[in-house]
């Protein structure tokens, strides 16, 4: 430990610790804006600068490591109005359009203004009049709002290695924009949404859908059903004030109804369903020489891009098992929808996701319309979309009585509970894979090797009878190259594969933190998260997939068996290489 003074008191912190993190441990703010604790700090805004007494120099809190018996001020008249000035500075060139803003009242420029009490503009306003960039099918791109903090581009290129964004130009024509100033839907994009999850204003937003969602409610002649993601029950609290890792489902089934929505489903049902279809394409594989192995799961629009652009060798081994969203759809227009009676073509589904990819998802392809009635999802809006929806509704959903989803498609597992966590769908397939293979529970169902934030993690299931199974999960794009070029260097090799299964999702913790919920995610709050999501598994009355009688239903009155002809046409698809660039 090393000793530092801060504002006059004496502390201890261990070596490395930058100025910015000894502060917080003592219950000091210093402003920042570039600061993000997911990406390396770079110290471009300048608003966290601090000073070392006894010399003039002031230093950026947020990159500057504390040393031994360092004096740090962080508050003084001279160092608030720098911090002042520099905020003045960047409203200068920012529109004042606060109130047309997606990030209105979110907004850490507008927090920032507002503590500092800034009230006139002494610079003279430079406005650059860059258009708004819409052409991609999730994503919103409004360059006159960018601060030029970088966040955006490095999430992008150092989290997620994409690439899709960067900085052009220099000075007060900089901007940001996408590779080579093409436009972002013709870019490496994969529609993860975390450049606007980190973005602090609102320079990159999720595609807006409310008002069609709102004109569906309207419209007398449309059945509208809507289901909601594993993860959108342990985040959607954020959005009223609750802790982090609140899971209020029931008021979620209860705010859907009020909003007009006829019938309520749960995608942790067609988690379930997912389960069945990829758990048993896994024991298929496993005992097919000819197949390819590892299977690699395919429930992450943003990964299913990823890997179509940049490891299209890999198809062979993607799970053919649509998502848990499509799964639903499918099921709500084949099967549901003739079930009660109702036309399909005048059904309506809307999906509630985490994940601003989902909204491209559901146009990916032509399996996208495997029900035969348009496509089978109609429309996504994200956490953050619904929680505006039940505000403009009026809606107090913490006074509202807990209700029930729909059945057949809305009572689920535990299993189908944990898919929005990584490791959560490993988790998931081993619990019933092991019962497809040996025809047995397994007696614990906890799988710890899945679990944590730890960018790889790597296990073994033995099912018994010499047959043990290597397992990887990946999370966050960045992690991702280490698990498949160690799987393409055995395959140049001739050796036998390093891992059986593999599962991958794009966003750093799974879909609990995925671009379309509440902003401000922090490994902490992540983990707030996947805790809420593990709370509710173990409440469960059934914790596999194999296990959820409403799931035995379906396959006996509709799909026939998992892997079967009618399941194939439904519930699974097929991926093509795609180009870096469309061109």
């Amino acid at each position: 430990m090393i000793n530092i003074t801060i504002n006059g008191k004496a502390f201890e912190v261990e070596p490395g610790t930058t100025i910015l993190d000894a502060a917080k441990k003592v219950n000091i703010k210093i402003p920042t804006l570039c600061y993000n604790p997911d990406i390396t700090p770079w110290a471009s805004c300048g608003i966290c600068i601090v000073r070392l007494a006894g010399s003039p120099k002031m230093v950026r809190a947020c990159c500057t490591a504390c040393e031994n018996n360092m004096n740090i001020i962080t508050h003084d008249p001279e160092i608030i109005a720098v911090r002042r000035t520099v905020l003045e500075l960047i409203l200068s060139n920012h529109p004042n359009d606060c109130l047309q803003c997606p990030r209105n009242q979110s907004c850490e420029l507008q927090d920032l203004a507002a503590e500092f009490g800034i009230r006139e503009a002494p610079f003279l306003k430079v406005k650059n009049n860059l258009p708004i960039d819409d052409s991609n099918p999730a994503i919103v791109l409004c360059p006159e709002k960018c601060i030029r903090c970088g966040r955006c581009v490095k999430v992008c290129q150092e989290v997620q290695n994409v690439w899709a964004l960067e900085f052009l130009g220099r000075g007060i024509k900089g901007k940001i924009a996408s590779a080579a100033d093409a436009p972002l839907g013709e870019s490496p994009c994969i529609k993860c949404g975390q450049c606007a999850a980190h973005c602090p204003v609102g320079a990159i937003y999720e595609r807006d859908d409310t008002v069609k969602v709102w004109n569906a409610l309207q419209d007398q002649d449309k059945h509208t059903v809507v289901q909601i993601a594993p993860a959108v029950r342990v985040a959607l609290a954020e959005e009223f004030n609750l802790e982090p890792g609140v899971v209020f489902t029931k008021k979620i089934y209860a705010a859907l109804r009020r909003l007009g929505f006829k019938t309520v489903f749960d995608t942790n049902f067609s988690a379930d369903l997912t389960i069945m279809e990829e758990g048993s394409e896994l024991v298929k594989r496993l005992g097919d020489k000819k197949s390819s192995i590892p299977l690699i799961t395919s429930c992450c629009p943003a990964w299913v891009d990823y890997m179509e652009k940049y490891y299209a060798d890999m198809i062979p081994n993607f799970s053919t098992a649509k998502s848990p969203q499509q799964m639903m759809g499918a099921m709500i227009k084949a099967y549901w929808a003739k079930k009660a009676g109702i036309d399909p073509d005048k059904v309506y589904s809307v999906s509630v996701m985490p994940c601003t990819a989902k909204k491209w998802e559901t146009h990916r392809n032509d399996d996208m319309k495997s029900a035969g009635h348009g496509y089978d999802v109609d429309i996504v809006i994200t956490t953050r979309e619904l929680a505006r929806m039940i505000k403009q509704a009026g809606i107090e959903i913490l006074k509202l009585d807990d209700e029930e989803a729909d059945s057949p498609l809305g009572p689920y597992t535990g299993a189908g509970t944990i898919f929005g966590v990584t490791g959560g769908v490993m988790e998931a397939a081993v619990r019933s894979a092991y019962y497809l293979v040996t025809k047995k529970e397994l007696g614990d169902v906890n799988f710890k090797p899945a679990r944590g934030l730890e960018g790889v993690k790597e296990g073994e299931v033995d099912f018994g009878n010499g047959t043990k199974i290597r397992i990887a999960v990946a999370h966050q794009m960045g992690n991702i190259a280490a698990v498949l070029d160690k799987l393409r260097a055995a395959r140049e090799a001739g050796k036998e594969p390093p891992y059986h299964f593999i599962e991958v999702m794009a966003c750093r913790g799974g879909c609990i933190a995925g671009g379309g919920q509440p902003y401000g995610a922090t490994d902490e709050i992540r983990q707030q998260r996947i805790k809420g999501l593990y709370n509710d598994d173990e409440k469960s009355q059934f914790r596999c997939s194999h296990q959820n009688p409403f799931i035995g239903q379906v396959y006996k009155e509709f799909l026939g068996e998992p892997g079967g002809h009618k399941a194939h046409e439904l519930l699974h698809t097929k991926y093509v290489e795609r180009e870096l660039y469309i061109k």
